[in-house]
């Protein structure tokens, strides 16, 4: 059973900075891992894919979103700089195998000043 769990999520003020996390248990290792968001009102969107040897930022990130090199290969733990307000949102990992594709339950981050 694959289960996948992310945390690091909170309230911080514009400008400011989170480490999130997802960890996945019932797998191996990752081949593939989606980062996405959900804003009230909005549509679930993509904001970082990481497939084997590569790491592919959305617009609305890069630059200010990154992941460590040290990162274990059954954790991804993404870094959040330079926060703003529009970032609030759930954030959700993503990954799947021969058997079919797997969400988080997401974690919640709110910039508000």
């Amino acid at each position: 059973q694959v289960q996948l769990v992310e945390s690091g999520g909170g309230l911080m003020q514009p400008g400011g900075s989170l480490r999130l996390s997802c960890s996945a248990s019932g797998i191996s290792s990752i081949y593939f891992m989606g980062w996405f968001r959900q804003a009230p009102g909005k549509q679930r969107e993509l904001v970082a894919t990481i497939t084997r040897g590569t790491t592919l930022y959305a617009d609305s990130v890069k630059g200010r979103f990154t992941i460590p090199g040290d990162s274990a290969k059954n954790t991804v733990l993404p870094q959040m700089n330079g926060l703003k307000p529009e970032d609030t949102a759930i954030y959700y990992c993503n990954t799947k195998n021969a058997f079919g594709s797997y969400w988080g339950q997401g974690t919640q981050v709110t910039v508000s000043s």
